[in-house]
């Protein structure tokens, strides 16, 4: 399953920050099928794996996308399968990536509805989602939920809460006050060395303590990049360095000061030796107290003391796909279990490592029209929610989706994707403060002329008037949470409208305009990504609506991860210039083997993605 690097010392693991007392633990086994049963497949496309963690009786928790959370107990030979239902004490949310454990009190974290607290060893729930919280603190960190004694803290999208007394009293730590974060926006959480907490937010990456509150400690100009999404915390007294960081790029530690040099991050040189630059950083597993294992989005990393190994890139890049590492148990040479996209390394099903072929597949080809800017600055969070994009249903939990979503904090400045007039501006389905604007380009095809408009929801404030012209990045309006709206975000829609009518646009009473377009296709694909578009026919000739397409790995945002894209169903529609049933943009180029479902068959294609380039792909 792996394949071996050249032979590194433990100390690269830890270098620029030496730890005398430590060594790396004797030889485990290499990461392949682990002593685990397989986690059972409802689908056949293998469970999509977000975290893995162990319980102080030894149990296994496993979170997982749209599947609830797996517990394999103590002397247990099969899996016990918890899932969300409207019973009372049950579990609130199936998008589970997120774990902590306090004696018997059990901990989860959801990707969008808060989270829960099990004092019964998951058996029922006390759950803290909307109703409890509003509109703020749904999204949590992934493996963001820390426990310092008998205090539980809890990073999301909006800060970070954290309890004493079982979740009875609450207190807030966010952007706002002496000692604030540099932004609510938490990225990783993890308990620091001398007490408190390691953070890493949009804006920055310091220790926060209890009366002392924020310190910076920033890596943000170094190779690691803007977003940090994992953190290991070195507990050795004579270490230099608090943490190895995992970066958008790379496992970063901090280099000490040298003559007149200052101290400073920097990618640790063992993944640039093994050829890993640009590789995004999602876990690690501690093996002994010592980092023995690393998921990343390119494959699984495991550490022995003769080196260090790889995951063969030979795999489809979903099979390498990984979401979560889990050590093995103290003093016991057990497994290194690596949660992926589809199940435990190991146990993946055949679909997952299916080769496909090229057949209705094209080259990648220029855009047809990429006219627009992201409605939000890139030192936010520039990236589209991956789990409700256009047409979604997120595996049938919600009505099919007419725009896309960016989280972002409260009062985030709302940016004008093109120039154009300000046609409406004001409360629209719901209550939602909206700005509409119709852009001065048009898109014509064989089909016609048509109208573009932007249209931005949920807003907490309002810039701009009706009639007024605005520019391109002109800031319109401040992120708020407005009108049908369960967290503060951003809702932008792209409409191409036979018509120049504004009612059709934008309609108080309506919730499915007729002629919204998937906005994937019309901004601008972030650096160094590309766009997937396609469709999937039927035996009958006829689209197949809300069909999942897997294979497509998607990094950022980790917070919203990405399982799988859907066709659009019947209130949501191709684009004039595609005709498209799916799209998805941001892609990182490189090989994907996609899959879908076609009366009852699996069907495989492979395709090549490019930067700055559209691929096209017909499943039949």
């Amino acid at each position: 399953m792996v394949r071996r690097m050249a032979p590194l010392l433990a100390a690269l693991l830890l270098a620029a920050a030496p730890l005398a007392a430590q060594v790396m633990p004797g030889p485990q086994r290499v990461p392949g099928a682990p002593h685990l049963p397989p986690l059972p497949d409802p689908t056949g496309w293998g469970v999509p794996v977000l975290s893995i963690a162990r319980a102080p009786d030894g149990g296994v928790w496993v979170g997982t996308y749209g599947e609830g959370i797996y517990v394999l107990r103590p002397g247990a030979l099969t899996w016990e399968n918890i899932r969300a239902d409207t019973t009372p004490g049950a579990l609130s949310w199936d998008f589970v990536h997120a774990f902590a454990f306090v004696g018997r009190d059990v901990w989860y974290g959801t990707v969008g509805n808060g989270w829960g607290l099990s004092r019964d060893g998951g058996h029922t729930w006390q759950n803290w989602e909307f109703r409890q919280l509003g509109p703020r603190w749904q999204y949590v960190v992934p493996d963001g939920i820390v426990t310092r004694g008998d205090s539980v803290f809890i990073g999301t999208a909006d800060g970070i809460r954290w309890t004493a007394d079982h979740g009875a009293t609450w207190h807030d730590i966010t952007d706002a006050g002496p000692g604030a974060l540099p932004s609510r926006y938490v990225l990783a959480l993890a308990p620091a060395r001398e007490g408190g907490l390691l953070v890493a937010t949009l804006h920055g990456f310091g220790t926060w303590r209890y009366g002392v509150g924020y310190r910076p400690m920033d890596p943000a100009a170094t190779p690691l990049g803007a977003r940090l999404r994992a953190i290991f915390p070195i507990q050795a007294t004579l270490a230099v360095a608090p943490a190895i960081l995992g970066g958008e790029r790379c496992v970063g530690t901090l280099r000490p000061k040298r003559r007149e040099v200052d101290a400073r991050w920097e990618c640790m040189t063992f993944f640039s030796r093994a050829g890993l630059q640009d590789v995004a950083v999602r876990d690690f597993a501690a093996c002994e107290g010592v980092l023995c294992g690393i998921a990343t989005s390119t494959g699984a990393m495991y550490t022995g003391r003769m080196g260090l190994l790889l995951q063969p890139q030979t795999v489809p890049a979903r099979a390498r796909d990984v979401y979560a590492v889990l050590g093995p148990p103290p003093n016991q040479g057990t497994d290194t279990v690596f949660g992926t996209a589809c199940g435990l390394l190991g146990q993946q099903p055949s679909a997952c490592l299916e080769l496909g072929d090229s057949a209705g597949a094209a080259r990648p080809e220029p855009l047809r029209h990429t006219w627009f800017a992201r409605p939000v600055a890139t030192t936010e969070q520039p990236y589209i929610d991956q789990t409700y994009r256009y047409g979604s249903t997120m595996g049938g939990a919600f009505q099919q989706h007419q725009g896309v979503e960016f989280n972002e904090p409260a009062l985030t400045p709302v940016l004008a994707v093109e120039a154009g007039t300000v046609v409406y501006a004001g409360r629209a389905e719901q209550g939602a403060l909206t700005v509409a604007i119709r852009h001065d380009s048009t898109l014509t095809t064989a089909e016609g002329v048509f109208h573009l408009f932007s249209v931005y929801y949920h807003n907490s404030a309002l810039l701009v008037r009706v009639g007024q012209r605005v520019h391109r990045g002109q800031p319109i309006a401040r992120v708020g949470s407005t009108g049908r709206a369960t967290n503060e975000h951003l809702h932008l829609e792209i409409h191409a409208s036979p018509v120049d009518s504004v009612a059709l646009v934008v309609d108080s009473l309506q919730r499915y305009p007729p002629y919204t377009r998937n906005p994937e296709l019309w901004i601008e694909p972030l650096p160094g990504t590309g766009v997937v578009a396609g469709q999937v026919w039927g035996a009958d000739g006829r689209p197949v609506q809300q069909a999942r397409i897997y294979g497509l790995v998607k990094p950022e945002p980790q917070e919203t991860p990405f399982a799988f894209a859907e066709t659009y169903g019947a209130r949501t529609r191709g684009d004039p210039a595609y005709d498209e049933h799916f799209a998805v943009g941001d892609v990182p180029p490189g090989e994907y083997v996609l899959g879908t479902t076609i009366d009852g068959r699996k069907v495989f294609r492979r395709i090549v993605v490019e930067a700055g380039k559209l691929t096209w792909v017909e499943f039949r």
